[in-house]
């Protein structure tokens, strides 16, 4: 099972692309991974070597698609862990160490092309890190002196509207989250006309926004930390998407629910009112799954069961303003996803839990003549997810995460 690639070196990734014929993309379906591969396509496409993006929602579905036999000249990068032979031209920008997008970016550099700034930032951001941190400095002071981003006050949501934003954004929780007429509600008295928010607007929307979130009844000490992320956004004038993390939103959604929109919004094209619809259906799911979730504290985990929803998006809001642990385990119907707080890779623990899942016997009701589970699991930057025999009990998983973390 082990996914441990061997990453080209950007000087011979990049002469293996300059000699390719046609380049497969092959993402890992999360925000990062959507945003790597939109820098890859782009700068493959104003090159004019043909490429296919597609999706990888698993390890598995990655391998399987990097194997599958090419033709002569072709070259297939992957986003994301996989499983391939080591000896294979194959090009694999894991994201473990370091986000996706900032190998991504440079491998375009390699090209001779130049990455776009916002979507390597929003992709960043996905993948858990500040813009402007580290190794990002440039692409932000690029950004700016570009006038791609102009930071201001207010709250970091994909559209103008800040009501419609809040209600569906996964990048906060507050007593109204995911409830278009609560969140108008908490606003009325200071949003009367969206498109004509002055910057005191902004303000007072900010504040209000971070007293709900981290007075609601249920936030951790976390939510304090998790709100600052969402405040004083880096506004996108000439982006479909109106902020930077709210694009990063927008690709976190469309990379497991319409990777093909997905796509094509990292590439430019136009698919905004698609792509806002499937980032709001989303987001509602999450939040009514966590307001009707069961929970359970253990030493070093928080365990959040739903009977329906997005795994990876509850336990990521779980983590950043529910968890009083730093790591959260949200146990689905065949599906689970862990999200961490803390920097440390989650790889190992995602893939022990797979291995023990593959080893327990099924429910013999659902799968009689099954000698094991089939599981099939995905590693990110500070998240992990698993699909698997819909007969597993929750506790085998639950056992299996607090052995390994």
């Amino acid at each position: 099972m082990s996914t441990e690639g061997r990453p080209a070196e950007p000087a011979s990734a990049t002469n293996v692309l300059e000699s390719a014929g046609f380049v497969r993309l092959i993402a890992r379906a999360d925000g990062d991974g959507l945003a790597a591969s939109g820098l890859l396509a782009t700068a493959l496409a104003d090159r004019g070597t043909p490429f296919q993006v597609t999706v990888g929602r698993t390890v598995t579905e990655r391998s399987a698609r990097a194997r599958t036999p090419t033709n002569e000249g072709d070259i297939t990068v992957v986003v994301g862990t996989a499983d391939t032979a080591a000896e294979t031209d194959d090009i694999r920008l894991a994201g473990i160490d370091r986000p996706s997008t900032l190998e991504a970016v440079d491998l375009v550099r390699e090209l001779g092309a130049t990455p776009d700034p916002v979507l390597a930032l929003a992709g960043v951001v996905a993948g858990g890190s500040d813009p402007g941190a580290g190794e990002t400095e440039w692409l932000l002071e690029t950004a700016l002196d570009r006038g791609l981003l102009e930071q201001r006050p207010g709250v970091a949501v994909p559209s103008a509207d800040p009501v419609d934003g809040l209600a569906h954004s996964t990048r906060v929780r507050a007593p109204w989250s995911g409830d278009l007429a609560a969140t108008r509600d908490a606003l009325s008295g200071v949003v009367d006309d969206p498109d004509a928010l002055d910057v005191d607007d902004h303000r007072a929307i900010a504040s209000l926004v971070a007293l709900d979130a981290v007075g609601a009844a249920e936030a951790t000490d976390a939510a304090a930390t998790s709100i600052g992320r969402l405040l004083r956004p880096y506004a996108t004038p000439s982006h479909a998407v109106a902020t930077l993390g709210g694009l990063a939103d927008v690709l976190e959604a469309l990379a497991r629910t319409q990777p093909g929109t997905g796509t094509a919004l990292a590439m430019g094209h136009d698919v905004r009112d698609a792509a806002l619809d499937a980032w709001r259906e989303r987001g509602r799911r999450a939040h009514a799954a966590l307001e009707g979730a069961s929970t359970g504290r253990y030493d070093g985990l928080f365990v959040v069961g739903i009977d329906d929803g997005p795994v990876e998006a509850v336990a990521a809001i779980a983590a950043a303003y529910r968890s009083p642990e730093p790591v959260v385990l949200t146990v689905g119907n065949g599906e689970a996803a862990i999200a961490t707080r803390e920097p440390d890779p989650l790889g190992a623990t995602v893939e022990g839990i797979a291995r023990d899942l593959e080893g327990t016997e099924p429910d013999a009701e659902t799968a009689a003549d099954a000698d094991g589970t089939d599981v099939e699991y995905d590693i990110g930057r500070r998240r992990g997810y698993l699909r698997y025999d819909g007969g597993v009990d929750d506790s085998t998983i639950i056992a299996a995460a607090r052995d390994l973390l």
